[in-house]
């Protein structure tokens, strides 16, 4: 038996084990409720008719300003078992990341230290760019250290892909200094944040095309929260070998009971979607409190709406914050299925 089909068995044997007794998660259609919902099955969704972002009555953006929509009811949170321990090796490695910026005032040179997963064998892999978020408190960007996203990454590279997990600047131990601040709440820069934190992905992805176990023909990025974001922001710039991106409950702005600007981040995703020119996939979860459901789906019709190509999956409830569906190993149950037939419509190859 090949090891990549050995190793898919062991996993398949322990999922099943790990996961008995849990409840079947099935992701959801938005709702004929929902403005522009297109009704159709499996939670997979497409742009309804238009619908063109008004701003909010408050200039802080507070969520009980913007009203939800018609029939919008949060199911209770499904339990999930406790993760499994991971005992296929990932072929972790520490790296840092070459990045130059080019300023006014002059080149400066800096690296970003990063995360590298590899299938076994030589190569050469598809890659995926995989993003970290942002921590509402600042001074945990640089406290929280290297972000591993170990189980989330094996999910891929079980897949056979590479993946990558850049430090941005301003976080864990990556040089160069924060560079993705959105300015006040009530007229925050999202476009402009994510552009800037799209530097460093770039970055990323130039770094890794030159490395020869790496194929720069067959790239994802993919990303959580302001690193789905990002990933957003780079798309739609392009770069040769971008092939698709992936969407984990991605936004900016998100406070403590209220969302900032909702109208510039809406607006942020209409602009990403006029230039970009690969399909999308938008994974958002009912429970989200971060960036809930009615904000997720404004976002991703403005993005389909201006010309991107997009998906979106609304998830049952997770846990008690659905924002967390990516962060915790275990909601890879979820998403993973869902990824993996994204993946494998794009003519990557799945197990």
């Amino acid at each position: 038996m090949q090891p990549r089909l050995l190793k898919t068995g062991i996993v398949l044997i322990l999922t099943l084990a790990w996961g008995f007794g849990c409840a079947r998660a099935t992701p959801v259609t938005l709702g004929a409720n929902y403005p522009g919902s297109s009704g159709l099955s499996g939670g997979v969704t497409t742009p309804g008719p238009a619908v063109h972002p008004t701003k909010p009555t408050s200039p802080q953006g507070r969520l009980a300003d913007s009203p939800r929509p018609a029939g919008y009811h949060q199911r209770p949170a499904m339990a999930v078992p406790a993760p499994f321990p991971l005992i296929l090796p990932l072929n972790e490695q520490v790296i840092r990341i070459p990045m130059t910026l080019n300023r006014a005032s002059g080149s400066q040179g800096l690296s970003l230290e990063a995360t590298l997963y590899l299938p076994d064998g030589a190569g050469p892999f598809p890659l995926v760019v995989l993003s970290h978020g942002t921590p509402r408190d600042p001074g945990r960007r640089v406290s929280q250290g290297r972000i591993r996203y170990a189980s989330q990454s094996w999910e891929f590279v079980n897949l056979g892909f590479a993946v990558v997990i850049p430090m941005r600047r301003g976080y864990g131990n990556s040089e160069g200094e924060y560079a993705e601040a959105e300015g006040r709440c009530d007229q925050a820069l999202f476009y402009e944040a994510g552009l800037e934190s799209a530097r460093d992905l770039l970055a990323t992805v130039r770094f890794m095309a030159t490395r020869p176990f790496i194929d720069p023909r067959r790239i994802i990025l993919a990303g959580h929260s302001s690193g789905g974001f990002a990933s957003l922001a780079l798309a739609s710039q392009g770069f040769p070998g971008l092939a698709a991106v992936i969407n984990f409950g991605g936004g900016r702005g998100s406070m403590q009971g209220k969302n900032c600007s909702t109208f510039n981040l809406i607006e942020a995703c209409q602009k990403y979607g006029r230039t970009s020119r690969v399909p999308t996939l938008w994974i958002y979860c009912e429970n989200d409190t971060y960036f809930p459901p009615w904000l997720g789906r404004l976002m991703y019709q403005a993005y389909g709406e201006a010309g991107g190509e997009a998906r979106m999956v609304l998830l049952p409830p997770f846990n008690g914050e659905g924002h967390f569906l990516f962060n915790d190993g275990r909601g890879a149950l979820l998403w993973s299925p869902i990824v993996s037939r994204f993946l494998s419509g794009l003519g990557f190859w799945q197990p």
